[in-house]
């Protein structure tokens, strides 16, 4: 068992119940005045009260794409008179477990990942993590307390997993002559950026620079959120035949069978599948005609 980290437990009990006491009935009549803080100038904050009303509306959302780096930016203005005291007044708190991640720039977790960044005299109190993974995904606050009160700025952080899906998969195989081309195409979807790479693998073996077999050729066109790509195999053979897999950098895997036979073969396993799709076909019209006379008696 990991031994209890006292102090974390210390600072993450004195920032919250200090952020707690320091909103009280007096500070929710001064909220106003200090909401103001959030915005570069009075017009700004004049304009942004009469479209969104009282309310705290200080409410972001972030896309960050799975293994990348998320930036939940918490810009708080120092104005004359009100400028924050000192660092120590702005944390971060992720809300799915209440876990105080920082006071100030210090950062209170044990995952390296997470890292305050902010320039002296700046506005901007950036929380930053790296190599985002799925259970990153929900909701931060950056808490902002001075004598005023205390204002909360929420960051919704989203990650998404690209998907690779091989185009014609529908059954999970596909049937080619020998001696024919094998033809496949990889898209990649729901991806804000390019993945770095797009690998093709033939069972446990990549392919993309395979110069001992030759004849193989992969062309990937990055284009936004969708990637495509294609590869192409010429003059197929039975060892040809097998599992292949399309994987780019954080996207869930897509396969499909292959299957390399004699162009009779492939007819007869055509003509198999067909009658079959017949014959369940056929039964099921059985089946309605049965249950209809059924009903009608």
């Amino acid at each position: 068992m990991r031994p209890l980290n006292y102090k974390l437990i210390c600072v993450n009990t004195y920032v919250y119940f200090r952020n707690l006491f320091r909103l009280g009935r007096r500070d929710v009549q001064k909220y106003s005045e200090w909401r103001q803080l959030w915005y570069p100038n009075f017009e700004d904050y004049t304009r942004a009260e009469a479209m969104a009303g009282a309310e705290n509306n200080t409410v972001v959302n972030v896309t960050v794409q799975l293994g990348a780096t998320a930036y939940l930016h918490c810009h708080v203005r120092n104005a004359g008179d009100r400028t924050l005291a000192g660092a120590e007044q702005v944390s971060w708190v992720r809300r799915r477990d209440w876990h105080i991640l920082s006071s100030g720039v210090f950062t209170y977790t044990n995952d390296e990942r997470f890292q305050i960044l902010h320039a002296e005299g700046s506005d901007d109190w950036t929380l930053q993590i790296k190599y985002v993974q799925k259970r990153d995904n929900g909701t931060y606050e950056c808490q902002v307390s001075s004598n005023h009160g205390l204002l909360s700025h929420f960051v919704n952080l989203q990650i998404v997993v690209p998907e690779a899906t091989i185009q014609g998969t529908r059954s999970g195989e596909h049937h080619v002559d020998i001696g024919s081309v094998i033809d496949l195409v990889c898209v990649i979807e729901k991806s804000p950026t390019p993945p770095q790479y797009v690998f093709w693998y033939h069972n446990d073996h990549m392919i993309n620079y395979d110069t001992a077999r030759g004849g193989i050729s992969v062309e990937t066109v990055p284009g936004g959120p969708r990637t495509q790509s294609r590869l192409t195999i010429r003059d197929t053979n039975d060892a040809d035949s097998g599992n292949y897999t399309c994987s780019a950098s954080n996207t869930e895997p897509a396969s499909i069978y292959v299957f390399v036979s004699e162009g009779d073969n492939v007819d007869a396993i055509l003509m198999r599948k067909s009658s079959c799709a017949m014959c369940l076909a056929g039964q099921l019209v059985l089946l309605l005609v049965a249950s209809f006379a059924a009903a009608m008696r």
